[in-house]
């Protein structure tokens, strides 16, 4: 069986790719990489020269080549996607380009050879915020960035050809990744390699701002659960069940790197900023078996001592396109 598996040079990607080339099981699947190696993404996420897998420097965008690899593919999962909200304020086009007409390429070149499950990775943001409670995949979508709308749309792009067409698309969307190969324009890798270079870290407003942490390794467990086990044309909250405001986040941070509140530099709040974030997984929990595996007090100290002893992958990065 062939998977391809877009956007894998990124950073949830990678470690979905890395995740299934370790099964050395007789029907584990071959996983051909698409993917345009922009700023966030890199050849060092991957074990190039796995027999497994083939790596493809392309962009979701083009018609003639997304055709000729889906020709030879059985399955798809969908992860390229612009995704960082504070550039997406900056200039909303490449945003609109990858994500909307980038996966309208996949999903119709997937049409035309039959190809399925489609499983397209989506995110929390698009139902925008909520005061108290957690989003159920059946609440209405009501993203308020650029960034979140591009990926509304082009969920209900992918939910349109499984309700007009029959194809086999599957919808996931997750809480705040982290964990190690995460691109240090992210909130916890940014004040990580701040904190270790002895500079301030920048947060936003008043810092009360809440998400849900999910280890990236505990989204690729859900993402696998729904691209073998989930039903077609269904959406899977995946979560990681624990909230934190910016500021307790902060503050975790700053202790695991010895830095005191002195090294905070408090900014201006980003435009539009969601106060809070958090979904119902308990559909995924309930028909998948899906359960947060990692204790977020281990994963963070984990990821932290990750950065400390691979400044040789996240330094180049972070000269070259970290904000």
């Amino acid at each position: 069986m062939n998977l391809l598996v877009t956007g894998a040079a990124g950073f949830i990607g990678s470690t979905y790719v890395r995740a299934l080339l370790a099964d050395d099981s007789p029907d584990a699947p071959t996983l051909t990489v698409l993917d345009k190696l922009t700023y966030a993404g890199t050849l060092t996420n991957l074990p190039a020269d796995h027999p497994r897998l083939d790596f493809v420097r392309g962009d979701v965008c083009d018609t003639g080549l997304v055709d000729q690899l889906m020709a030879d593919a059985d399955q798809v999962v969908h992860f390229a996607a612009e995704s960082h909200v504070d550039r997406s304020i900056d200039g909303a086009g490449e945003f609109v380009r990858t994500n909307v007409v980038g996966t309208q390429t996949l999903l119709d070149a997937a049409l035309r050879h039959g190809v399925g499950p489609f499983v397209h990775i989506s995110t929390d943001e698009v139902y925008g915020s909520i005061e108290s409670g957690s989003w159920p995949e059946t609440h209405p979508l009501a993203p308020n960035s650029p960034y979140s709308a591009s990926k509304a749309s082009s969920d209900l792009l992918a939910l349109a050809h499984h309700r007009t067409h029959g194809l086999d698309v599957r919808v996931t969307r997750c809480s705040n990744n982290y964990g190690p190969h995460q691109f240090p324009e992210k909130v916890i890798p940014l004040f990580v390699t701040n904190l270790l270079d002895g500079l301030n870290v920048p947060l936003y407003g008043d810092g009360r701002n809440v998400r849900d942490w999910l280890h990236v390794d505990d989204h690729c467990q859900g993402i696998d659960l729904v691209r073998t086990k989930g039903r077609p044309g269904e959406v899977y909250n995946i979560g990681g069940g624990t909230e934190l405001s910016n500021r307790e986040l902060t503050g975790l941070l700053l202790d695991a790197c010895g830095a005191g509140w002195d090294r905070v530099a408090y900014v201006s709040d980003r435009k539009g900023h969601d106060l809070r974030y958090s979904v119902d997984w308990s559909k995924a929990r309930d028909e998948l078996g899906y359960r947060p595996r990692r204790d977020f007090t281990t994963g963070l100290a984990d990821t932290v001592a990750w950065y400390r002893d691979n400044r040789a992958w996240w330094e180049p990065l972070k000269k070259q396109g970290a904000r």
